[in-house]
Parts: structure tokens; C-alpha cells; sequence
């Protein structure tokens, strides 16, 4: 059973940084490209970054030099340093895999 389990976010000043994490198991990790999206109130759920199993990245514009996304196939855990980030970064971050969804973690940027 594939599970997937966010944490990291919180409450952070404009300009601050946060790392979240997603921690998988039930499948072969380092087979699988994964990413994030996120959901702030009143909008659809939008991709912010994905990895693919070897590693490569991309971005969504606006994130772009900011955020880094990452993974450790030895600890089956994907990565998001989030850097320098701005009020319209809050959402509920999810962690993704194909169909597969964790429950999210809240990020909010306000002073």
C-alpha cells in the first residue's frame, strides 16, 4: 500500500525559508518520479516541482530560483527547500506519486 507522508510546513515570515519532506514506502521509490503541488484556499490544486527517478527537475515559473526539489532514494524521501518565499506561496503542500496523494502540510507566509 503506497503511502505517503508530508511534514515541514508551518508559519513563516515573507522571505523565509522552509524544507518540507515526504516520506514514501510501499513501493520501489527510486523507480517512480514524484513532485509536489499545492492548494491555496479558493483555487484548484496546482504542480509545483517534479523529479524524475533519475533525479531531474522542473519547476513551475514562478518558483523557479527559488525552491529546490530533491530526493534520497536511501532514506525513500523527496525533498522541497522552499527559499525566499512570498504571501501567495501559502497553500497545503501535497506530495505526489501518479494517483497517489498525502494528506499535505500547511505552509503560511505572513508577517
Amino acid at each position: 500500500q503506497v503511502r505517503l507522508v508530508e511534514s515541514g510546513g508551518g508559519l513563516v515570515q515573507p522571505g523565509g525559508s522552509l524544507r518540507l519532506s515526504c516520506a514514501a514506502s510501499g513501493f520501489s521509490f527510486s523507480n517512480y518520479g514524484m513532485g509536489w503541488y499545492r492548494q491555496a484556499p479558493g483555487k484548484q490544486r496546482e504542480w509545483v516541482a517534479g523529479i524524475s527517478s533519475g533525479g531531474v527537475p522542473n519547476y513551475l515559473d514562478s518558483v523557479k530560483g527559488r525552491f529546490t526539489i530533491s530526493r534520497d532514494n536511501t532514506k525513500n524521501t523527496m525533498y522541497l527547500q522552499m527559499n525566499d518565499l512570498k504571501p501567495e506561496d501559502t497553500a497545503v503542500y501535497y506530495c505526489n506519486m501518479r494517483y497517489n496523494w498525502g494528506r499535505g502540510t500547511q505552509v503560511t507566509v505572513s508577517s
